[in-house]
């Protein structure tokens, strides 16, 4: 039959068998396609979901083939191939808000904030849900958008007033922020409205250690650990790189210093060595820190100091507080040396004493006081609290 001498109305009817064999074939290449794809044979689903395109892109296959086009590329580690199969899938039909979301959170899962904004922003416009407003949300987040992301959890709030991601939101905002105080206040709400929330649980141990409040955040992951274990460990991980360093004890064993020494006591006491005139003898202190140091600020000695004890808290102040004898020695307020041991996560700090001229010298080795100033690997300074030693005080 020569088409070219139908009528319109004779073309219409002959093409209408063919368009309707085109989308059974396309239907069978997509069955196909899927079946390959649950065998995990991502490559022939690939050229399966194609056809199916291929076939009659004007089918409403044609969509779903292209969806499933982008779940098998990324099967494939074939990134741009998903994200050219979801624009394929859009152009097949722009009202199809699911694809549009899920173009977006591979942008999102890519770090690509500004193109996912835009994919979120149409799936919010061909259907505001709450889950497509909370990625819009994110993505603003993400772009720095702060206002606009707090003005979209807020919308999920009042459409899911029971359910907790719009508070979930709304703390990850805050926290982006750096308002940990309102981030906290709105994890604690998420949780309220669903206790089992273990994601806002994690959130909220996150807020507390990057506040500073490790003790909160390590309760946080005391209820996390047999609940959730997977979150339990990354929360974990981040209290110890926010967790600042502190010195744990002194060991006595490898320390060479009589640090438990009173006031008054001989220089010669310390070592024979030094019952000679204005001979020296370099002592050492062994510090236990209790996480990984950073080598090089252990190792500089400018990160040390040693010097008498000016607390005043009751016995805290060298000699007492009493006056210091003329035959008192000084020592030198750096190290001469400081060695630090990944492994053991320990300081040997070594330092001089020098005798005096009249071989009397004297010292309070109870009131020497180590101070420490660097920084653990993660570049935390020390915990003020526990970052100095002296033998009466103990760890201040």
């Amino acid at each position: 039959m020569d088409v070219n001498q139908l009528s319109g109305t004779e073309i219409f009817s002959y093409t209408l068998p063919q368009t309707a064999q085109l989308e059974s074939l396309a239907n069978s290449a997509l069955s196909n396609g899927i079946d390959l794809y649950s065998k995990k044979d991502y490559a022939g689903a690939v050229k399966a979901f194609k056809r199916a395109i291929g076939l009659s892109p004007g089918s409403t296959y044609s969509v779903d083939a292209a969806n499933y086009l982008a779940q098998s590329y990324l099967k494939l580690g074939d990134t741009q191939g998903a994200i050219d199969a979801y624009r394929r899938g859009i152009q097949l039909d722009s009202n199809r808000d699911d694809i549009c979301a899920s173009l977006g959170n591979l942008y999102f899962s890519e770090k690509r904030y500004q193109e996912a904004r835009q994919a979120y922003e149409v799936a919010v416009k061909l259907n505001p849900s709450s889950n497509n407003r909370f990625s819009l949300g994110q993505a603003y987040m993400y772009n720095g958008r702060y206002s606009d992301a707090e003005s979209q959890f807020r919308q999920v709030q009042r459409l899911e007033p029971t359910k907790p991601n719009g508070y979930y939101g709304l703390g990850q905002n805050y926290a982006k922020q750096g308002l940990y105080s309102e981030a906290v206040d709105a994890f604690k709400k998420a949780i309220e409205l669903q206790q089992d929330f273990y994601e806002g649980y994690a959130e909220l141990g996150y807020a507390y250690a990057d506040s500073g409040q490790i003790e909160e955040a390590n309760e946080i992951l005391a209820v996390l650990e047999d609940k959730a274990p997977s979150l339990s460990s990354n929360l974990s991980t981040a209290i110890a790189q926010r967790d600042p360093p502190s010195f744990l004890f002194v060991n006595p064993v490898d320390s060479t210093f009589k640090y438990y020494r009173p006031a008054g006591t001989e220089v010669s006491a310390l070592d024979s060595y030094l019952a000679t005139a204005n001979a020296s003898k370099t002592f050492t202190m062994v510090f236990q820190f209790d996480k990984a140091m950073d080598r090089e600020s252990v190792e500089n000695l400018a990160s040390w100091r040693i010097s008498r004890s000016t607390e005043s808290g009751p016995g805290e102040m060298y000699n007492f507080g009493l006056p210091i004898p003329s035959t008192e020695v000084q020592i030198a307020p750096l190290p001469v040396n400081v060695y630090y041991d990944a492994e053991e996560m320990t300081a040997t700090v070594q330092f001089t004493i020098q005798q005096n001229a009249s071989a009397n010298g004297t010292i309070d080795p109870s009131h020497i006081l180590f101070t420490f100033t660097g920084k653990d690997q993660f570049g935390n300074e020390m915990n003020p609290k526990r970052d100095q030693y002296s033998g009466f005080s103990g760890i201040a």
